[in-house]
């Protein structure tokens, strides 16, 4: 869906956990290159070649995967478009992130609780064979090398300049990126869009931290927000990222 001269999510519908789910990966590009914030899960390199193949773009120019964090649902198809393609495509993600994209450290909320969690929510109808599938690949989830690493701050070359937001809490590393031409910000998940509303994230590693981190977004002039959960907002985006903040 277009959000944006320039800037588009990939819509990918999954059933990973036994329940249906939307994800909101982002795809960035100008006349030089083409730039993938986030991967969903595995096994949707489909999705991603027809949401290029749609918006023109060639294959070819796809030349950097920016990663906002660890979690299984943003990092799941890495592998898979970084063996698809055969030009040198570079990943980026922060310091704190990469070992775990790497494969270096174990995911931090993929503990035994979380498996048997995870156990629980897989539809009884499923095959033990599928199940078993689900399991292994939150228990060995998928990784790929980090290139290179960004920084809260730093602004990267590419459509007008993306700013790097440091805003942990949902993950030690995770981030958000603006766009500085457009007025875009891809929140990844320092909050999502549920029924309309902006809320704070779940599943956080430091939920006073990623509260306390929705206030970084405040010094920004915001026109559109793009959602990992929820996608695309342009309605009074500034004013209710403002009230989110300040909620807390």
């Amino acid at each position: 869906m277009k959000a944006t001269v320039g800037v588009e999510t990939v819509e990918i519908t999954a059933n990973f956990r036994g329940r249906p789910e939307v994800y909101h990966p982002a795809l960035i590009w100008d006349d030089h290159e083409a730039v993938l914030v986030d991967t969903g899960v595995p096994n949707q390199l489909s999705v991603f070649k027809e949401a290029m193949v749609r918006a023109n773009i060639p294959f070819s120019k796809l030349s950097k995967i920016i990663i906002t964090h660890q979690d299984l649902d943003h990092i799941g198809g890495l592998p898979e478009l970084l063996n698809e393609f055969p030009q040198k495509i570079d990943v980026l993600a922060t310091d704190e992130e990469k070992p775990y994209i790497q494969g270096d450290r174990k995911l931090l909320k993929v503990t035994q609780d979380f498996i048997h969690q995870i156990s629980a929510m897989i539809p009884t109808e499923y095959s033990r064979e599928r199940r078993q599938m689900i399991l292994q690949t939150f228990e060995n989830p998928p990784k790929a090398r980090v290139d290179r690493t960004i920084a809260d701050g730093e602004e990267l070359p590419i459509l007008g300049g993306i700013t790097v937001i440091h805003t942990p809490g949902h993950t030690p590393g995770h981030i958000s990126l603006y766009l500085k031409q457009s007025k875009l910000l891809i929140a990844g998940d320092a909050f999502m869009i549920e029924d309309g509303h902006f809320v704070a994230p779940d599943n956080c590693v430091d939920e006073d931290m990623a509260k306390r981190s929705l206030k970084k977004f405040i010094p920004y002039d915001i026109q559109t927000v793009i959602c990992y959960h929820g996608g695309i907002c342009k309605e009074n985006v500034n004013q209710r990222i403002l009230h989110l903040a300040n909620s807390y």
